[in-house]
């Protein structure tokens, strides 16, 4: 059985519904076979979609090492936090040099969480100039945004420019607090955006809620909305084979049990919105 694809909004693309992230081992150094094995095993699993960003440690030079000849087989995204053009440009460069590929299927602006990240970005000589120019050349087909602090914020910059994408957090804490869910998810689909899914695990601290012995009430919560896919990031091959089997097996949560599960996590919501280990 097939990883189920999604639209990815307007686009002509479908990707798979779950997505390996640029997290767990691969937001790492000095774990080459670890990033290596778990990559190209998630394409062997049929995982379509793959994510990074210039922030995440070695991620992106373990894409590199790892996919080879299998570049052309898989959708290939990535992040800059630059706010200005010739940061991001250079970040683009560097980019491209350490996944060894000529663009990127999707290029998102990363982590805007201010009205002064949004006044660089915007402003003259800001990312967006960058970005725009990297769509028109070719070296990215898409260009996307990213945030998980501010949702008025991610709204506000998705009303400014006509993005392809938008990846924010989708999970049961998200209606305690300011909602991504409520807030940017609406616009983002009277747009036509592909919307993808992150944080369905609360940063990986699912697993402080009492009771929950499994992440797959959270999975299914995620992929019940409206997305086009989540990215999933993975310590070890046993946690990516437990995710794809979560996405071969998926069936979509009633609004009942939505409810349910908001209901249930609602407790613990903020604690695990803003949890930090001790």
């Amino acid at each position: 059985m097939k990883i189920p694809l999604r639209k990815l909004g307007k686009t002509e693309a479908r990707v798979t519904m779950m997505g390996l992230g640029g997290e767990g081992v691969l937001r790492t150094h000095g774990h080459e076979k670890e990033a290596y094995d778990l990559i190209n095993h998630a394409i062997d699993l049929g995982i379509g979609y793959f994510e990074s960003a210039r922030a995440y440690d070695g991620s992106e030079s373990y894409y590199g090492l790892a996919l080879k000849e299998r570049r052309d087989d898989i959708f290939l995204a990535s992040k800059s936090h630059a706010r200005d053009r010739a940061g991001a440009l250079a970040h683009l460069q560097e980019t491209l040099g350490n996944m060894h590929t000529d663009h990127l299927d999707l290029w998102q602006v990363h982590d805007v969480r201010t009205k002064g990240d949004m006044a660089e970005i915007f402003g003259p000589g800001g990312a967006m100039e960058a970005f725009a120019e990297a769509k028109m050349n070719g070296f990215t087909r898409f260009v996307g945004i990213t945030g998980h602090h501010d949702p008025f914020i991610l709204k506000r910059c998705i009303e400014m420019y006509d993005f392809d994408t938008v990846l924010l957090p989708v999970n049961p804490a998200e209606p305690a607090d300011r909602s991504f869910i409520d807030v940017v998810l609406p616009a983002a689909l009277d747009k036509g955006m592909g919307v993808i899914g992150m944080k369905v695990y609360f940063r990986g601290f699912a697993s402080k809620v009492p009771g929950f012995t499994s992440m797959a009430p959270y999975f299914r919560f995620a992929l019940s909305h409206p997305v086009s896919t989540i990215v999933i990031g993975c310590d070890n091959i046993r946690q990516l084979e437990e995710n794809i089997g979560f996405a071969k097996s998926f069936q979509p949560m009633s609004e009942k049990e939505m409810q349910g599960l908001i209901a249930d996590i609602s407790p613990y919501a903020k604690q695990l919105m803003y949890y930090k280990p001790s």
